[in-house]
């Protein structure tokens, strides 16, 4: 019949790829479905997953939020998240004595959700996902996938280590350079921009208070973002962005040097600075996959999209497509039907397709009007941030885009139960 999962493999998901998107989806969909659906999650890194992203840390958004609530993670994070509940926006050159405040979101007694995102450790979520996965089931297998071929009712994965398994559906959740997307032969358009990110935690004297601070300069934006306190005292994290060509002049230096370029576009408010860890460059690109799915194959986080870190969305895009395939497939299997069927994974395609789309042509848009020290430019983009300051239901739309509020979400970005 049609639509059975009575087929060797119909009970079995494969995921490639222990990121945070790829944990959550596997832990979502045991917790869903228990024994009833096996779910492996391989990775050649599974064993340095967490480390990997030691002196990382992400802006999860109230969506995100709910969502690490609901599959039992947010409480056992403690000390690793950190509250924003206020964000200034400012516009200068670097040389600038005075850096104006353009635009300011603020937490009000009006936002029964709470704060519309926490700055997050990454190191301290993978490795409480990847115990959360490991006692509710799910097969952790520390190595990768040398290929998938898609037969019948199944796709047959074989592993590097030469073992064969069967699954309903493959999920490709294997980074920006995805070789099962490649392999799928599913076009990407994407660029590199003439930019680098650069990431550290940074010690200071002062308390943040929860705010979070965007300067953007002529070379691009450079955030101050909140983190928890530790046992060397205050902390946030940096991103900084900058041109490419000049990454290696103003990193090469002595720790001193490096130091004094950092204070150089810090906020003197939070006093005297030191490095806790980093920095490291990271170079920034934007891709979209053409499809996000193939034959018996989903993307998922990176390997569908990468986008520019100005609004920190890119790991709230991946929590959402786990959300939004963990419950298309949820729908299939509850009904009895084929999880890795085409019209599951259109569905899944069409919940992610414009949203994706509407972020990144955002933070592209953004990133090329802010990276521009043009007059004209500067002049008309502080008046539209000053607009948007004096206006509090526009700033509430934007504070409610941010955090996954508005618009129909997938139930887990709501608080829901599968």
């Amino acid at each position: 019949m049609r639509g059975s999962t009575t087929r060797p493999g119909s009970r079995h998901l494969l995921l490639a790829g222990a990121g945070i998107p790829g944990l959550s989806l596997a832990l979502a969909l045991r917790q869903a479905h228990g024994d009833a659906l096996a779910v492996t999650v391989c990775d050649p890194g599974l064993a340095q997953a967490a480390v990997r992203q030691r002196g990382r840390a992400f802006a999860i958004a109230a969506g995100g939020r709910r969502m690490l609530e609901r599959l039992g993670i947010w409480d056992g994070l403690g000390a690793a998240a950190a509250p924003i509940t206020e964000m200034a926006i400012s516009d200068s050159r670097l040389p600038d004595p005075v850096r104006p405040v353009f635009l300011t979101f603020a937490q009000t007694p009006r936002d029964a959700d709470g704060p519309f995102a926490h700055m997050v450790e990454a190191e301290a979520l993978v490795e409480a996902l990847r115990a959360a996965c490991e006692a509710a089931g799910v097969a952790l297998e520390p190595v990768g996938i040398a290929r998938a071929t898609p037969d019948g009712d199944t796709i047959r994965a074989t592993l590097a280590d030469g073992r064969d398994l069967r699954t309903a559906l493959l999920v490709a959740a294997d980074g920006a350079r995805s070789r099962l997307r490649e392999a799928a032969g599913i076009g990407w358009v994407g660029w590199s921009y003439p930019q680098v990110g650069i990431v550290a935690t940074v010690l200071h004297a002062r308390p943040h208070g929860g705010r979070a601070t965007e300067h953007f300069l002529p070379s691009g934006p450079f955030a101050i973002l909140p983190l928890a306190d530790g046992p060397q005292g205050h902390r946030s994290s940096i991103v900084w962005t900058e041109r490419a060509a000049d990454v290696d002049a103003l990193l090469g230096g002595e720790p001193d040097a490096v130091l004094a370029e950092i204070e150089r576009r810090f906020t003197p408010q939070l006093g005297q600075l030191a490095l806790e860890q980093g920095p490291s460059a990271h170079p920034l690109a934007f891709g979209i996959a053409r499809r996000f799915h193939g034959e018996r194959l989903a993307l998922l986080g990176d390997a569908a999209h990468v986008i520019h870190p100005i609004a920190g969305q890119g790991l709230n895009l991946g929590l959402a497509d786990a959300a939004a395939l963990a419950e298309a497939v949820t729908g299939a299997l509850r009904l009895g039907l084929d999880p890795g069927a085409a019209d599951v994974l259109v569905a899944y395609e069409r919940a992610r397709r414009f949203d994706t789309l509407a972020m990144a042509a955002a933070t592209d848009g953004l990133n090329r009007l802010f990276s521009n020290d043009a007059l004209p430019v500067r002049i008309a983009r502080d008046l539209g941030l000053g607009l948007v300051d004096r206006l509090p239901g526009l700033k509430r739309f934007f504070v409610g885009e941010a955090a996954a509020s508005r618009g129909t979400q997938p139930r887990l970005l709501r608080g829901e139960a599968l």
